[in-house]
């Protein structure tokens, strides 16, 4: 009984929107105070939370994408996708689903890809014929792409927690992330055929896109240096953070030619920012941890599991049944944090491979930002549209489907996530 309102007492207070570390760290504290009489280990478990080599990647990938950002590559990017197959008919769409990829690789964050790719590319599309709440459901779920495909924070964040591979779950978020992107891309161009309103761009030619290609190479080329070097054992994936931070400076400062002192000040700032916000996070997440070990829920977990007889597959569809609702209320941080410590021995108990389930969450997650009330796409494209909120979600719905069936995809064939990891030399 204790246990449950402790919980509860914890979701209570996000709904509230007190802030994530706040709220684990309250209720830790109440824990370790009513279950030990005293606070004593808190210094101890926070120092051990923050002591791991591996946060270091959390600072660099953030100041390359800012520094990517403010380099404004993504009018590059865009015009680069749209020249090469915005001629189709149907194909601005296509082009934006390829922006939102390669953004993705570049930002790291669901967000920070709707934002930037939406303010682009929703006047162009709205511009040749696109249906106001197509084009919203393509950003949307373009956007959902970031927690996906590396570098991805909640990839990050997922690995701390579990002590799994950063490099591993790179790769492994990789084919799945391609696949959620090929189906999005092919469902938008259908829908553009389908109510015969669009228009098609006239055909640039080849000297125009061989030129915007030309444009965009160094931010094309980003992935392919960290991912590569991450695949091919050049670097590890801190070692990867730090040259995709000295690339994006290198390219901001040297090819574009357009960051300022002053942007790069905004930028470390930006970055010190987010950094802070993460550690503390992760501070209070460590501190959870320690609670819910001392009142023992991880271990009636999988004591319940094991009186029960749960298979893998029957563990699997309550706990992604359960991320899905939480979903629908919390952010997606909140929820990596909150249910990774409490499910990890039993998926250990159950042999369940953490970087197919990081795969897995992470697809799950991709719900959360595109599903009401709470879902964070669904109101930045309020933000940048002024839309209602019913046509966003109307137009978010068939992807919230897709989904759906890329969740199901990757359970059925589990490969597609570990087979790029184990061919590294990644183990378990």
């Amino acid at each position: 009984m204790t246990i449950t309102l402790i919980l509860a007492a914890l979701i209570v207070l996000l709904l509230t929107g007190m802030p994530i570390f706040a709220a684990l760290g309250l209720s830790s504290l109440a824990v370790l105070y009513l279950f030990e009489g005293k606070i004593d280990s808190m210094a101890d478990t926070v120092f051990a939370s923050l002591n791991n080599p591996l946060l270091a990647t959390i600072p660099m990938f953030a100041f390359m994408a800012h520094i990517m950002i403010k380099a404004k590559v993504v009018d590059d990017l865009y015009d680069m996708a749209n020249k090469l197959v915005g001629h189709v008919k149907g194909g601005l769409g296509f082009a934006t689903i390829l922006s939102c990829t390669i953004f993705s690789t570049i930002s790291g964050s669901s967000v920070a890809t709707a934002l930037t790719i939406g303010s682009t590319a929703i006047p162009q599309m709205q511009r040749f014929g696109y249906r106001s709440r197509d084009t919203y459901g393509i950003i949307a779920a373009g956007g959902t792409l970031g927690i996906l495909i590396p570098p991805s924070g909640p990839m990050i964040l997922y690995a701390i927690v579990t002590d799994a591979s950063i490099g591993a779950l790179f790769l492994a978020g990789l084919i799945p992330g391609l696949l959620m992107a090929v189906i999005f891309a092919v469902f938008s161009w259908y829908q553009a055929n389908a109510h015969g309103e669009t228009e098609k761009q006239g055909w640039p030619g080849a000297r125009a896109v061989i030129r915007a290609f030309a444009n965009s190479i160094w931010a094309v080329a980003m992935p392919p240096v960290i991912l590569g070097g991450i695949y091919l054992g050049v670097f590890t994936a801190v070692e990867a953070a730090a040259v995709g931070a000295v690339y994006a400076l290198l390219v901001a400062l040297l090819v574009y030619r357009n960051v300022s002192l002053m942007d790069l000040w905004d930028c470390t700032w930006q970055t010190m920012r987010t950094t802070a916000m993460l550690f503390m996070i992760i501070a209070a997440a460590g501190l959870f941890g320690h609670a819910i070990t001392i009142i023992r829920l991880p271990a009636e977990i999988m004591e319940g599991v094991t009186a029960l007889g749960l298979s893998q597959t029957g563990f699997m569809l309550v706990v992604m049944i359960a991320i899905f609702i939480l979903g629908m209320f919390l952010e997606t941080i909140a929820i990596i944090l909150i249910t990774t410590p409490i499910i990890l021995p039993t998926m250990t108990l159950l042999e369940i491979n953490p970087i197919w389930y990081g795969v897995m969450l992470m697809i799950n997650l991709e719900l959360a930002l595109i599903t009401p009330p709470v879902g964070m796409n669904l109101f930045i494209l309020k933000g940048i549209t002024g839309a209602p909120l019913s046509e966003i979600m109307r137009g978010a719905l068939p992807y919230v489907l897709l989904l759906i069936l890329g969740l199901a995809i990757m359970w059925v064939f589990p490969q597609l996530s570990l087979w790029l990891p184990t061919t590294a030399g990644f183990g378990r």
